[in-house]
């Protein structure tokens, strides 16, 4: 095999309660990595397209290519990588855009040298990739979009990833305001000290949301969403926030959060005509005041990143 063309899934993290420790991922947006093997012991970008020049050309300093390059270094492999990148989703969107280049890019080439390593074995590799893009080695956005599903970070000293079970027809309703929020930016507002009492709300909602899962209880899942710690600071940077959460509310919305960093703002639904229902007047309210938006409606996407 000379080349591979990966699809890399968009993720939600956090997913309401669970700041850095949970996340999912969706079957769009994404973004399309080509990697192909070339003789001269070199990882070269030759493309990046849909960037509008925002990307640096560097292999080094960009994601898709840097990871691989320490990944070709961790297995002792001299092979020379073409990489062509081909964005799909907007730049500070909290849709998980670096992820989805970071871990396209080692599928991508873990496929072309044989799968030497597991999923969860490039799930390092990736978070580096995340740090290179935000300054923080988080997990919530790259380990859904490596194994799909609903995922949970018990632990980061040791990483320690656990797969939750995903409930049938639940579905998820993403609507983005074409606003940008840098995730670098956005983690630097959220407060570094909570208060006890918040705490331990946030804890119960995390516990409860994983008992929801498993369960099957699609009135737990939904109250279980709140989030007390981030989402009161974040959610100032996203135009009719409450607004938005009523909105989804009334149409059938279980819970509605903010996606990653935002301004995405997600809603999870029972089924998928209730997500669109959703998306639909969350698109309306926003144009009503004078915000353009783009929306997706997708079942959890249990796969993750895929051979094209």
């Amino acid at each position: 095999m000379k080349s591979v063309r990966v699809f890399a899934p968009a993720t939600v993290a956090n997913v309401g309660c669970g700041y850095d420790v949970l996340g999912l991922a969706v079957y769009r947006p994404g973004d399309e990595i080509l990697a192909r093997l070339t003789g001269n012991g070199k990882v070269s970008l030759d493309l990046v397209e849909g960037d509008e020049g925002r990307l640096p050309a560097d292999p080094e300093k960009n994601t898709v290519s840097s990871v691989v390059i320490r990944y070709l270094e961790f297995i002792g492999s001299k092979q020379g990588v073409g990489i062509s990148l081909y964005k799909k989703m907007p730049f500070g969107s909290g849709l998980g855009s670096s992820a989805a280049s970071a871990v396209g890019g080692l599928v991508a080439v873990n496929e072309l040298l044989g799968n030497p390593l597991s999923r969860r074995e490039l799930l390092p590799f990736a978070m580096e990739g995340e740090r290179l893009a935000c300054g923080n080695a988080h997990a919530d956005n790259v380990a859904p979009a490596l194994l799909g599903g609903f995922v949970l970070i018990r632990s980061y000293d040791p990483l320690d990833v656990i797969s939750l079970p995903v409930p049938d027809g639940l579905c998820c309703a993403l609507v983005y305001p074409h606003i940008e929020i840098p995730t670098m930016a956005a983690r630097q507002i959220i407060r570094q000290n909570i208060p006890m009492t918040d705490a331990i709300r946030q804890w119960g909602n995390v516990g409860a949301l994983v008992s929801g899962l498993y369960s099957g209880d699609p009135e737990l899942i939904g109250r279980s969403l709140e989030d007390v710690i981030v989402e009161p600071v974040r959610k100032m940077l996203i135009p009719g926030f409450d607004r938005l959460r009523d909105i989804a509310s009334v149409n059938g919305a279980l819970g509605f959060g903010i996606s990653g960093s935002g301004p995405t703002v997600f809603a999870l639904c029972g089924n998928k005509n209730t997500a669109g229902a959703v998306a639909d007047a969350l698109v309306d309210e926003l144009a009503g005041n004078k915000v353009d938006a783009t929306s997706w409606v997708s079942e959890i996407n249990g796969r993750g990143a895929v051979l094209l």
